[in-house]
C-alpha cells in the first residue's frame, strides 16, 4: 500500500498523508506491551506511513523509547520523525504510583517541568535524542505553549530557528488544540508547520475561520490531529467522548446524523472523518493516534476508501457541514 506525501510547508521535509501518532504506544490511558508497540510501528511502515510523531510527554518518555527502537532498523532517509519541546522530564521517586492523572499508564518516576527557554529547548532535544537512540529529529514542535506564549515566542522559537539555520532541524512547528495562538505563530514567525488537534473535523471547523487561510497564504503546512474528536466520530453513541470528556447530547445527535448520511453513500463515518481535512490546500497530512497493528492498518484502509462527491454535497444540504467549507477531491 502506498500513501501520497508532500512537503511540510515551505521546508524540504516531506510527510506522508497519514502520520503515526505515538501517544498510544506511550501507554495512553492503558498499557500496551513492547511487542505490541513494535508491531504497530511495523504495520504503519507496511501501510506506507513515513511520518512518525512523538513527544517526551507521552508516557514520560516511553513513547520516544519505543518509537526509536522500532524505527532503528528502518532506512533513516525514508521517513520523517517529529518530537516536541516544552516539557522537561525530571526524575521523581518521591510519590510512587502511576501517571494516569496525566493520562498515561506508566510509573510516575518522572515529573514534567514546563520550560520554553532556549536552554530548555536544547536540553529537551538532547534528552529526546538519547531516548530515541536515533541520529536526528526532522521536525520539532513547540508543545502546548498555551500558558507560556511569550516565553515560547521570545526564547524557544528563536532557538529552534537557530538550530534550523544550522541544519540540525529540518522544520519547526507548533502543536496545540486551539487556533488563536497557532494563528499568531503563523503571523509573527517563520514556522514551517502547525499541528492542529481537534479543530478541523466534521464536527468542529474552527480552524477554517482564520488559521487555515493564513497558513495557505504564508505557505505553512498544517497537520491535522484529532479527526475523530477523541472518539465521538469513531463510534457515535451516548456516553462517547468529545475532546476527552463526555459528549453533549446535541453533539452525539449530530454525529449520528453524519453517520447516517455516510452510510447512505456506503462510506464508514471514520473514512469521511479521515478524508475531510484534505479539502483544504494547507493540509499536508492527518495524524492518527494508534496503539496496535490493527488500528493503523484500519486507518490506512479507510483513508483509501472511496468517498463520493455526493456525500459532501448532502452533508452541506442537510446543514451538517457549512456550505462554504472546502471539500476533498473525489477519492478513487
Amino acid at each position: 500500500m502506498s500513501l501520497r506525501d508532500c512537503a511540510l510547508g515551505h521546508s524540504a521535509v516531506r510527510v506522508s498523508e497519514l502520520a503515526f501518532g505515538a501517544a498510544g504506544i506511550g501507554n495512553l490511558f492503558s498499557a500496551v506491551s513492547d511487542v505490541q508497540a513494535g508491531q504497530a510501528v511495523a504495520a504503519a511502515w507496511e501501510s506506507g506511513v513515513r511520518y512518525f510523531d512523538t513527544a517526551p510527554h507521552y508516557g514520560l518518555g516511553l513513547s520516544e523509547r519505543r518509537l526509536g527502537s522500532a524505527l532503528r532498523d528502518m532506512p533513516r532517509n525514508e521517513y520523517t520523525l517529529s518530537t516536541k519541546v516544552g516539557r522537561l522530564l525530571e526524575p521523581d521517586t518521591s510519590t510512587g504510583g502511576d501517571d494516569l492523572a496525566n493520562g498515561f499508564a506508566v510509573p510516575a518516576d518522572h515529573r514534567r517541568v514546563w520550560d520554553f527557554s532556549a536552554e530548555g529547548v536544547r536540553r529537551s532535544l538532547e534528552d529526546s535524542l538519547e531516548r530515541l537512540g536515533l541520529d536526528r529529529i526532522d521536525v520539532v514542535y513547540l508543545h502546548d505553549p498555551d500558558d507560556h506564549a511569550e516565553e515560547a515566542l521570545d526564547q524557544a522559537y528563536p532557538e529552534l530557528e537557530r538550530l534550523r539555520a544550522e541544519g540540525v532541524l529540518g522544520a519547526i512547528g507548533v502543536g496545540m488544540n486551539q487556533t488563536e495562538l497557532l494563528t499568531r505563530f503563523i503571523r509573527d514567525t517563520d514556522i514551517d508547520a502547525v499541528l492542529l488537534a481537534g479543530r478541523y473535523s466534521l464536527l468542529d471547523q474552527r480552524g477554517l475561520s482564520e488559521l487555515l487561510p493564513l497558513a495557505a497564504e504564508r505557505g505553512a503546512g498544517v497537520v491535522i490531529g484529532g479527526v475523530f474528536n477523541s472518539g465521538l466520530l469513531a463510534d457515535p453513541r451516548p456516553g462517547a467522548t468529545f475532546d476527552y470528556d463526555t459528549a453533549p447530547s446535541e453533539l452525539v445527535a449530530r454525529a449520528l446524523d453524519l453517520k447516517t448520511v455516510c452510510e447512505k453513500h456506503g462510506v464508514p463515518l471514520r473514512a469521511a472523518a479521515l478524508r475531510f481535512p484534505f479539502g483544504h490546500p494547507a493540509v499536508a497530512g492527518v495524524l492518527v493516534g494508534t496503539r496496535s497493528a490493527a488500528e493503523i492498518k484500519d486507518a490506512a484502509a479507510l483513508l483509501h476508501h472511496h468517498v463520493p462527491a455526493a456525500l459532501w454535497a448532502e452533508l452541506k444540504e442537510r446543514g451538517l457541514l457549512p456550505v462554504d467549507v472546502p471539500i476533498p477531491q473525489e477519492s478513487a
